[in-house]
């Protein structure tokens, strides 16, 4: 499963978010009834979590954890109240009794929430950062550039070493449960709440249509490639049908993941939508990996050559010099002659697999896409254009 980890300003947030069994960051107000990108990234995010995926808290250089998301009425992740999604300033007053988390005056900007319990405590000995890192540096690769976010989402393989370390700082309270070193949680209650809520009320569901029908042009086009990130992940996460069949099905799907060799965050290289399948049964191996690259007007040559970077990333970091693990596209509204000439030319990569015998391949899964909005349905529509050989 993946991992979430929250980061929170006081341990008053951190005992209420337990104690409740919900999480929500606060969201800066739209301006000119529009979504910032920030905002749009953030509801990528929230699209992206599933029933069963790992929650952790960081506070003063420490996590603090476990806890595992739940489905409520089928869903873990929910507007806070209806029409949350929606780049409108909203009145407390106006919205209390419809909240399923009131945090005061300040629910205005707790737009989105999502349920967890603990698994099996949260544990008031945080771990330090450090210690945490030093546990074990091969695995910890996103949480190395967890700056400047509310919360970052990482992998399998990331989430295991977080396990790993915090159950083992905390085997004492896990043989005796009545000690004082966990934190008590009342979100079976608060859950019974959200459900009845929430049965049979599709307004608090998430939505990506504010998202997009704010900040789209005549031509079906979107202003924002942080919100095509968030469409492109809400439709998967919804195994939307014509979403999938253009780009496939994925157990876990990110978004501006790193992509090159740490150095100063500003100047990382960061892959738009990446994620991953497991071979069908035998999770957690993996079979295939998925890079997007997304340009939201026109896709030139440049744009090829810098998937094709993310691809030779994914190859040498995850994929164990195997290029048939990976699923890559290109994705934008329109692509120059120079774009599909560099298509045609430089996609192609060849590699040698297995180990006596070595056997000499070929690889070029690279799919152009281009994307439009449909006004009717607020989606965004695909269309595969690659050319044939």
């Amino acid at each position: 499963m993946a991992g979430y980890l929250f980061s929170l300003s006081n341990v008053e947030s951190l005992i209420e978010s337990i104690n409740l069994g919900v999480y929500s960051t606060l969201i800066s107000t739209p301006k000119n009834n529009t979504w910032r990108i920030s905002q749009e990234g953030t509801f990528a995010d929230f699209c992206s979590m599933k029933d069963g995926d790992n929650v952790y808290f960081f506070y003063k250089r420490k996590i603090y954890g476990i806890g595992k998301l739940v489905n409520i009425n089928g869903s873990c992740k929910f507007l806070n109240y209806p029409k949350a999604n929606v780049p409108e300033n909203q009145n407390y007053q106006d919205i209390k009794s419809d909240l399923l988390y009131d945090n005061g005056e300040n629910s205005v900007n707790n737009r989105f929430i999502c349920t967890f319990e603990p698994l099996p405590f949260f544990f008031k000995d945080g771990i330090d950062m450090d210690e945490t890192l030093s546990s074990a540096p091969d695995k910890f690769r996103i949480l190395r550039a967890f700056w400047k976010l509310s919360f970052i989402k990482f992998s399998d393989t990331e989430n295991q070493a977080f396990k790993d370390i915090i159950l083992r700082r905390n085997i004492e309270a896990i043989n005796n449960p009545d000690n004082n070193n966990t934190y008590e949680s009342n979100y079976l209650a608060n859950h019974e709440f959200i459900c009845k809520k929430t049965k049979n009320n599709n307004d608090y569901e998430l939505n990506i249509a504010p998202f997009l029908n704010t900040i789209n042009n005549l031509d079906g086009s979107i202003k924002h490639e942080m919100a095509i990130e968030a469409a492109l992940i809400y439709q998967l996460s919804n195994n939307l049908r014509e979403t999938v069949d253009i780009f496939g099905n994925w157990d876990y799907l990110t978004h501006q993941v790193i992509a090159s060799p740490f150095k100063p965050i500003d100047f990382m290289d960061k892959m738009d939508v990446f994620g991953y399948k497991y071979i069908q049964n035998q999770n957690p191996t993996i079979s295939d990996y998925l890079v997007v690259e997304i340009k939201k007007d026109l896709i030139n040559s440049q744009d090829l050559i810098q998937l094709m970077k993310y691809v030779d990333w994914v190859k040498n970091e995850y994929a164990y010099g195997d290029y048939s693990m990976i699923k890559a596209f290109m994705l934008g509204f329109k692509y120059s002659e120079d774009a599909l000439d560099t298509y045609r030319i430089n996609i192609e990569r060849k590699y040698i697999k297995g180990v006596r015998p070595s056997i000499s391949k070929e690889w070029n899964d690279v799919k152009l896409i281009q994307y439009k909005l449909n006004q009717n349905t607020d989606l965004l529509e695909f269309e595969d254009i690659t050319p044939s050989e």
